[in-house]
């Protein structure tokens, strides 16, 4: 199927965005004022929620990225691959952990384990959306944004053949076979 002639619906509007992350913002800027925090983001589907979750942290933070692989078009692989790794050690500081879905758990599940090797002082796990239904391996999260269907959605950072990552809002694929 071509991307370009998919069929989309509005499943979460960009208000709805925007109001659950400015109350993730508040709960992260009380648990980590005054301490020193690396906020990580999981490239390549996270950075517009990053981008917006951090102006909403009011507490000195520092930046980081981490990128990883584990899809081709709409299906996991199972294999995780690194795509780029973080510049800068983490050892000792607080880690905030920020990724755009968790479905199958396998890659947030990779990126715990990755991160802790490192020795944080803590490390916190936020997901803009979590699919319960798709879990293959168990997965605690400390801050979910949205629980949704097993649906394929787009939009807001999330791609199909890396094309609607712009979209302001999450969306629905309705003609996906």
């Amino acid at each position: 199927m071509n991307a370009k002639n998919l069929q989309l619906s509005t499943y979460i509007s960009e208000e709805q965005l925007q109001k659950k992350i400015s109350e993730i913002g508040s709960i992260l800027t009380d648990k980590f004022m005054n301490k020193k925090v690396t906020v990580v983001c999981i490239l390549k589907g996270s950075f517009i929620f990053y981008s917006d979750l951090i102006r909403k942290i009011n507490t000195d933070i520092t930046c980081e990225f981490f990128g990883v692989s584990s899809y081709s078009g709409m299906t996991s692989t199972g294999e995780v691959k690194i795509t780029l790794d973080l510049t800068s050690p983490i050892s000792g500081q607080h880690i905030v952990l920020v990724e755009d879905i968790v479905d199958t758990g396998v890659t947030m599940d990779y990126l715990k384990k990755t991160i802790e090797a490192r020795n944080p002082a803590s490390l916190t796990t936020v997901a803009l959306l979590e699919k319960p239904e798709a879990l293959k391996v168990p997965c605690k999260l400390d801050h979910v944004g949205f629980q949704i269907t097993n649906e394929f959605v787009v939009g807001y950072g999330l791609d199909y053949q890396g094309y609607y990552r712009n979209l302001p809002y999450i969306a629905q694929v309705q003609n996906f076979q």
